[in-house]
C-alpha cells in the first residue's frame, strides 16, 4: 500500500508558507499565541470551507475523527472555543494577503481570453452577501437588514478574480471604483454595467489609456460629430462618434465617445454600448459586453459552492476571515485545474476533492479517475447503533 499523503494534506501543501509565514508577521498574527498558531488557524478554517461544516462544533467533532491524520498538517489540538477566539481576533488581513500573494501564481496558468485582440480584459461588478441584522449589528445595510458587498475585478483570462474588496452593504460600488486603485494596465480593457457610470471617473480612466465598455443611459444627452460604416447581418444597427451636450457631463467628460447601438436577436432587444475605443469592431464592443455574464456566475458560483451565506462566527474579523479563505480554496481549485488541464467542471472537481478529503491517493490520481470510478468516492456513513 502506498504511504501517500491525504488529499487535504496535498491541498494545504500548495499554500507557499514563506509567503503564508510573510503574512503572518506583517499582521503579528503570533504575538502572544502559545500554542494555536496561525498555520492551524487557516488549516481549521480552509477544512471547514473544503468539507462545508456549518458550525463550530461540527468542525471539532469532524476533524476529532480524523486525529490520526493530523500529523501532517500541524494539528496538535482542535476545540471550538479556540477557533471562535482565534476567527475573532486573528486579523483578516492574513487571509486577505494570502489571496493575493497566491493569485500571482495562478496567473501564469490561466489560458487566454477568447477574442482576437491581445488587450488584457476584465469585468467589473459588485454582490450583495445577506446577513442578519440582529446576529452582525455591525454590517447595517438597511433598516432591517444587515449585509456586506463584495466588489470584484474578474479576469476574462482564466476567469479569476484580479481584485477583491469587501465593504459594508451600503457603500456604493461606483464609489468604491473611483477610490480603489484597480491593477489595471494601460490598453486594458473593462467592461461594467450602468452603475459605473460616472464620467468623472471615465475620463480618468480614459487618461490612463483604459478602455471602457459600458451601456448608455437612455436619457443621455449627446450631439452625433461623426459615423463608421456599418457591416451588415452582425446585429450592429448604428455606430456613431459623439459628444456629451449637458453642462454637467461635458465637464466631466469634454472627449469624443463611441456609441453603438447593437440587436440582439436571441433577446430580441436592442442595447446602446459606450466606449472610448474606436478601433474594434462594433460587433466586437457588443461581444465583450454579452461575455460580462461571466462575473455574474461567478457571485453565483461562490455563493452556491462556497461557504460565504452562513458564518462560523458573529464578529467582522470573522466573517472577512471566512470569506476570505472561501476566496483562497477558489484559487486552489482553479489553480490545479489549469495546471493539470482538468477537462471536467470546476463544480464537479470541487466535490470530488470533499468527498476524498482524507484519502490517501495522490491528487493527479484523483483528477484522472475514470467517471465510473468517482462516482465510488463517497463521504463514509455513520454507522447506527443498535441497542
Amino acid at each position: 500500500m502506498h504511504n501517500y499523503s491525504t488529499i487535504f494534506q496535498q491541498l494545504s501543501a500548495l499554500i507557499p508558507r514563506w509567503e503564508f509565514e510573510q503574512a503572518v508577521a506583517a499582521f503579528q498574527g503570533n504575538r502572544y499565541v502559545k500554542s494555536f498558531k496561525c498555520r492551524s488557524w487557516f488549516i481549521a478554517n480552509l477544512y471547514a470551507q473544503i468539507s462545508g461544516k456549518d458550525s463550530l462544533r461540527e468542525i471539532e467533532t469532524a476533524l476529532k475523527t480524523q486525529k490520526s491524520k493530523w500529523y501532517h498538517l500541524g494539528l496538535s489540538n482542535i476545540s471550538r472555543s479556540t477557533l471562535a477566539h482565534a476567527n475573532q481576533h486573528r486579523h483578516y488581513g492574513i487571509c486577505e494577503s494570502l489571496f493575493y500573494r497566491f493569485l500571482a501564481r495562478c496567473r501564469d496558468l490561466t489560458p487566454r481570453h477568447k477574442f482576437k485582440f491581445q488587450n488584457p480584459l476584465f469585468a467589473l461588478d459588485a454582490s450583495v452577501i445577506d446577513l442578519c441584522l440582529s446576529l452582525f449589528p455591525w454590517a447595517e445595510f438597511r433598516q432591517k437588514k444587515g449585509a456586506v458587498k463584495l466588489h470584484c475585478l474578474l479576469d476574462y483570462r482564466g476567469e479569476i478574480p484580479n481584485f477583491l474588496l469587501l465593504t459594508e452593504g451600503r457603500r456604493h460600488e461606483c464609489r468604491v471604483a473611483k477610490e480603489a486603485q484597480l491593477p489595471l494596465s494601460s490598453d486594458s480593457i473593462i467592461c461594467f454595467d450602468k452603475g459605473y457610470l460616472d464620467f468623472e471617473w471615465l475620463k480618468s480612466l480614459d487618461s490612463r489609456r483604459i478602455f471602457f465598455v459600458t451601456r448608455a443611459k437612455n436619457n443621455a444627452a449627446y450631439l452625433v460629430v461623426g459615423q463608421q460604416e456599418i457591416k451588415s447581418g452582425k446585429g450592429v444597427l448604428a455606430d456613431q462618434t459623439i459628444r456629451l451636450t449637458s453642462a454637467e457631463t461635458a465637464l466631466k467628460y469634454p472627449g469624443k465617445l463611441r456609441l453603438v447601438t447593437f440587436y440582439d436577436r436571441e433577446e430580441k432587444r436592442t442595447y446602446r454600448f459606450l466606449t472610448n475605443n474606436f478601433k474594434l469592431a462594433a460587433s466586437t464592443i457588443a461581444e465583450i459586453y454579452r461575455a460580462r455574464w461571466k462575473i455574474e456566475i461567478f457571485f453565483k458560483w461562490i455563493k452556491q459552492n462556497l461557504k460565504i451565506k452562513t458564518f462560523l462566527g458573529t464578529s467582522k474579523n470573522a466573517v472577512l476571515t471566512q470569506i476570505w479563505t472561501a476566496m483562497i480554496y477558489y484559487l486552489l481549485l482553479t489553480y490545479l485545474k489549469y495546471q493539470t488541464k482538468y477537462a471536467y467542471s470546476l463544480l464537479e472537481f470541487s466535490r470530488m476533492v470533499q468527498a476524498a478529503l482524507f484519502e490517501r491517493i495522490q491528487l493527479i490520481d484523483l483528477l484522472s479517475l475514470r467517471t465510473l470510478e468517482r462516482q465510488k468516492i463517497k463521504p463514509p456513513l455513520a454507522q447506527t447503533l443498535l441497542f
